[in-house]
């Protein structure tokens, strides 16, 4: 099947798949609620000189405290116990939800988001036809392969935000994101998609035959990496490039930092978790509208 073409308004070439909780410490008695405890083997086979001494000595009998009257020294806490506290916390992470319900990626970080472009109009690589579209990967029965991705955003530099290829590498299985028509009649977010393997080695860079062939890629030291996705939804209306646009002119706009929009011709761009929360709730509202 022919590979997935990454958009072309992005200055990356597009892609085209090619395919517990216990405390063990015991309580520790207090000096009054302890029981005496009973006087030692030692103590009771002293000799009668011994003891005449010692009643003699009341006064320092007093002033010192049976042994037995000694408060327990309290227990150590056990590992156990501490470490009994350990899976609570990783348990509410784990339980922490963004406001559509998507749980946490992993304990020691929230779900990341992402926009992901497309084209699904026919257009030839070498030879090769590199259109796909959401409904493409909607039919998908395996996990489909994000390739193609082959350059640096043209207004990339160094203080700016990453550039595709390391936001791919970025990504987490059990990140989302949206899918994105690029470089058709009407370019817009037409769905949702499931990162569900991390990023891996590009092979496609290294087939002549391929679209995005790249000889400077070897197998030895590849240069190109790939992340695998799943199909969630399709949204009955897409929300347009021009909408997008129109919610993020301007500040104080749900969409103003987004990065599709300040960097238009990068191919894989970060999403916050506000900005998927808005760009859900539109598409719900627009369904309803129809």
């Amino acid at each position: 099947m022919p590979p997935k073409r990454k958009s072309a308004d992005a200055d990356v070439p597009p892609r085209r798949s090619t395919r517990q909780r216990t405390s063990a410490a015991a309580a520790t008695p207090t000096a009054s609620s302890a029981p005496s405890r009973p006087a030692s083997k030692k103590t009771s086979t002293a000799s009668a000189g011994a003891k005449k001494a010692a009643a003699s000595s009341s006064s320092k009998a007093r002033a010192k405290p049976a042994a037995a009257q000694e408060p327990a020294p309290t227990a150590p806490k056990s590992k156990s116990a501490v470490r009994g506290q350990v899976p609570s916390k990783q348990k509410a992470v784990a339980a922490a939800t963004t406001s559509n319900g998507a749980q946490a990626a992993s304990s020691d970080g929230e779900r990341q988001y992402w926009l992901l472009k497309a084209e699904p109009e026919s257009r030839f690589e070498n030879g090769v036809d590199v259109r796909f579209s959401i409904d493409d990967l909607a039919v998908r029965t395996e996990p489909e392969p994000w390739d193609g991705i082959r350059a640096y955003a043209a207004d990339q530099t160094p203080s700016s935000l990453p550039p595709a290829r390391n936001n791919l590498r970025a990504m987490k299985k059990g990140d989302l994101a949206f899918f994105y028509h690029s470089n058709c009649k009407e370019p817009g977010i037409v769905g949702t998609m499931e990162i569900v393997q991390e990023h891996s080695p590009d092979l496609s860079a290294h087939d002549p035959k391929a679209p995005y062939y790249d000889a400077s890629s070897k197998p030895s030291d590849p240069k190109w990496s790939v992340v695998h996705v799943r199909f969630r939804s399709k949204f009955p209306v897409q929300i347009g490039l021009k909408e997008l646009r129109e919610m993020g002119a301007g500040a104080g706009k749900p969409l103003e930092n987004m990065q599709m929009l300040k960097q238009s011709r990068l191919s894989v761009s970060k999403v916050s978790a506000a900005e998927w929360e808005y760009l859900n709730r539109v598409a719900e509202e627009k369904a309803a509208a129809k």
